[in-house]
């Protein structure tokens, strides 16, 4: 069985609170070579794409494919043999598949080379070997209408039990019909909102020391029920919401409370049309609890790149230049607007308005997204397996069997059970 020891994690909070002095410049280094990068879309990846795509020229060629869909493609896109990508942009839970399959490379003789500018804090270590460069932190955390609490005469919602209150006196005053937002996207979005609540109510995914699960328990039952009256103050579509469409109800008016990534919270009613209204009402909140617990039910994040195994020297020396080309603190901190995008873990950082929720959720013990080999197994099967429950078609425990069950059936295929 394979277990990833890993550095990084803890230092997330620590180098979001860093203010030292700006560093210099990285500056385009690139002079020959392929870059391909396959990556999420959110404003934050879409400026580092934009610095690492400026090293393009005569014999450097740079590439971008920033899509919602990059963790269905990024591992396929790096098995060839040269891979298509040469460098995939992830977070502590997407680096595992990549791993597991042993398409990206370590980084230690790059970053002797070339990564004299990063703080300790960006290296990702797994197994005594760097394998990504981070460049931002991120969490859940809740983003709502102040001024439709106000007229209601509401607090701002410090649970999720609060949030279930505050949504039935907003349907019942008639301010929102359906008041609640969520990524509650059947697949990936759905599995995460049941981890952060799974963990929000001190739930364990597996026994310790061992890839056997343990999502079937009161805290999974517990976290479904909680998930399930949610759902019922949201858009009776939302098993098709992802960030991209909850964001877009948000703009429109239409939500009024929702558990958001805080690496969209800066851009979120940045869109032509947003009313006047959601603008001036928009807000920002720490991660909420739930159960009486106080742990908040969220993971804390980082987002960074890796460099391909399968390509040529050159390649990754390119790829790893223009990629810190994109992360440059320069380029991204003097700009007000890309300054805002992120909780950015670079040198000269100075947090933002629009970073109080991720600040919060590290501040208040937020609890990692596990980092375990087969994590993205249990993901998986949770993405797939939920949306019965959610729909009404199984219990909790029926719903959480199957989990488990599949979850099974992956681990042992790819050597983590007996």
């Amino acid at each position: 069985m394979k277990h990833f020891k890993t550095a990084l994690m803890s230092g997330v909070a620590v180098a979001a609170f860093a203010t030292a002095a700006m560093a210099d410049g990285h500056g385009c280094k690139v002079t020959d070579g392929r870059v391909s990068i396959i990556g999420n879309e959110f404003p934050a990846i879409q400026t580092v794409g934009a610095g690492a795509q400026a090293c393009a020229g005569d014999n450097v060629t740079v590439e971008s494919n920033l899509t919602a869909d990059h963790q269905k493609i990024n591992l396929a896109g790096m098995q060839g043999n040269p891979a298509e990508y040469t460098t995939a942009i992830i977070a502590n839970s997407s680096i595992v598949a990549l791993m597991n399959n042993d398409v990206i490379r370590p980084l230690d003789d790059l970053i002797a080379k070339h990564g004299g500018d990063l703080q300790k804090t960006q290296i990702i270590t797994i197994n005594g070997k760097a394998m990504a460069v981070a460049f931002m932190a991120n969490a859940q955390h809740l983003v709502y209408r102040a001024d439709l609490l106000k007229e209601a005469g509401l607090e701002v919602p410090t649970s999720y039990e609060d949030m279930l209150s505050a949504a039935k006196m907003l349907r019942e005053k008639g301010l929102s019909e359906n008041p609640v937002g969520g990524a509650y996207k059947a697949g990936w979005n759905l599995a995460q909102e049941f981890n952060n609540m799974f963990l929000g109510y001190g739930g364990q995914h597996f026994k310790d020391g061992s890839a056997e699960p343990m999502v079937n328990s009161e805290a999974g039952v517990k976290a479904l029920e909680m998930m399930k009256s949610l759902s019922e103050y949201m858009n009776p579509d939302f098993l098709t919401h992802d960030s991209n469409v909850t964001n877009g109800e948000f703009r429109a008016g239409n939500v009024a409370l929702m558990n958001m990534w805080g690496s969209r919270a800066a851009t979120m009613t940045d869109a032509d049309g947003v009313p006047q209204e959601v603008i001036d009402g928009f807000a920002i909140a720490g991660p909420m609890t739930v159960g009486g617990g106080s742990v908040p039910a969220t993971t804390l994040w980082w987002d960074g790149w890796t460099v391909a195994k399968n390509i040529s020297d050159a390649d990754a020396e390119a790829t790893f230049l223009a990629m810190m080309n994109g992360i440059n603190p320069d380029r991204i901190l003097s700009d007000d607007e890309t300054a805002k995008q992120a909780v950015w873990l670079l040198e000269g950082y100075e947090p933002t308005p629009s970073a109080e929720g991720v600040f919060a959720a590290a501040q208040s013990g937020a609890i990692p997204y596990p980092m375990l080999p087969y994590m993205g197994l249990m993901h998986t099967a949770l993405g797939a397996e939920l949306t019965d429950f959610m729909q009404g078609k199984e219990s909790a425990e029926q719903a959480l069997g199957d989990v488990e069950a599949a979850y099974r059936a992956a681990a042992k295929e790819n050597g983590f059970l007996q």
